[in-house]
């Protein structure tokens, strides 16, 4: 009789052996087992291993038959997300901005019967010249669009040359959740460039549904549109990593160290989101109070570093304390030398340049105060790309 041979051979073999109660062969069979999962997983590469390395997808247009359709494929993409601006400071393009924004059920989760009516006969009536004066104190005119895109651009350009050890197989591209360069945009791009594989990066430091769990959403969106989809990781929050607070400390120390006095208090303050949102589930508030935590040992001010919370948007509560409430208190209470850092804004911003920049320091000299300093955020630095190359080369792992 014709013994099997191969995989399935030995299979058999050892079911037949099993039978009969042997016990060694149990545990050959044991072993075989796990060495036939281990092809997902091999525990050694090497000449005498019988586990094969997986090799990198690579581009083979000559297994293409000749009728084929041209394609592009065997490349990783990386996506950077922030945000976004608007693409003017003028009232059309600043309606059409707060429209996409404003309209988003993560940013602003109420009833639709309720919002839609203050929406439209309000909001986006009253808002977009306010808030374009706003804009326009901050406006790149060099290259006519909003800091935050400039900055964002910079970060791709940046991290595509740092992580070039890894290949042209690797393209680093940036987008908008709201306004442009879409999400939906820059992923069909990176597709049709190759791309089966996209690593998206949401810029925020911080889990929140309202930021974060967004930018999934707009990419899965657009996965929908897509015939051929690529396989999809979006990268997870970092207010813990090690590299980005030390990046945080390292430049609040330069920003200590280049003031006339060292700050009596330095603030640490985040984006705020309501406080139903926080009761409701959301880390939010969780890994923002960690970050400052970790930002006050690293730095040694320990009580001086407080947390707090702007930009507020109606009148239901936030997370609190606020700051403008808090910058006017400390100036009433006898603070005369104020220091102020956003770690969760990776890109200096409207909510920073103009908002903490101007409003904040404006409220603090009126009532007393007589330094107010507000820390860049890590932008394009050094310290800044050291964090996002970090959380890149991480998530892609298995992929590069």
């Amino acid at each position: 009789m014709v013994r099997p041979i191969g995989v399935e051979g030995r299979i058999s073999a050892l079911l037949r052996r099993l039978a009969v109660g042997s016990a060694p062969f149990a545990a050959a069979a044991a072993r075989d087992h796990v060495s036939l999962r281990s092809d997902r997983r091999p525990p050694t590469y090497g000449e005498n291993s019988r586990h094969r390395k997986p090799r990198p997808m690579t581009k083979s247009p000559s297994a293409l038959p000749s009728d084929h359709p041209k394609i592009a494929f065997g490349r990783v993409g990386v996506l950077i997300v922030n945000l976004g601006t608007p693409e003017g400071t003028d009232y059309w393009s600043m309606r059409r901005y707060l429209a996409e924004f404003l309209s988003d059920r993560r940013v602003v989760d109420v009833n639709r019967a309720i919002w839609w009516p203050l929406l439209h006969g309000v909001i986006l009536t009253t808002r977009p010249s306010r808030k374009g004066r706003d804009y326009d104190k901050i406006w790149n005119r060099e290259k006519n669009e909003g800091p935050l895109k400039t900055i964002t651009r910079s970060q791709s350009e940046r991290l595509s040359a740092r992580l070039a050890d890894l290949g042209d197989g690797l393209l680093v591209d940036w987008a908008m959740r709201y306004g442009r360069p879409s999400i939906a945009e820059r992923l069909g791009a990176l597709a049709e460039a190759g791309c089966e594989r996209i690593l998206v990066v949401p810029l925020y430091p911080h889990y929140a549904a309202a930021t974060s769990a967004t930018v999934a959403d707009a990419t899965f969106d657009a996965l929908k549109a897509m015939r051929r989809q690529p396989a999809i990781r979006i990268a997870p929050p970092w207010y813990d990593d090690t590299v980005y607070v030390d990046a945080l400390a390292a430049s609040l120390r330069t920003a200590i160290a280049a003031a006339p006095a060292e700050p009596e208090v330095v603030l640490a303050t985040y984006h705020g989101i309501p406080r139903r949102q926080f009761e409701a589930g959301d880390p939010y508030h969780c890994h923002c109070m960690k970050t400052s935590r970790l930002l006050a040992a690293a730095t040694g001010l320990g009580d001086r570093l407080k947390t707090t919370f702007q930009s507020r948007f109606g009148r239901e509560p936030w997370l609190e304390p606020y700051t403008i409430d808090t910058v006017e208190a400390l100036a009433r209470s006898g603070v005369r030398r104020l220091m102020v850092i956003a770690p969760g804004f990776v890109a200096d911003c409207l909510e920073t340049l103009e908002e903490l920049g101007e409003e904040n320091r404006d409220v603090f000299l009126k009532h007393g105060g007589e330094d107010f300093r507000l820390v860049p955020c890590l932008n394009d630095s050094d310290g800044g790309l050291d964090v996002i190359e970090t959380v890149a080369r991480r998530e892609l792992s298995g992929w590069m």
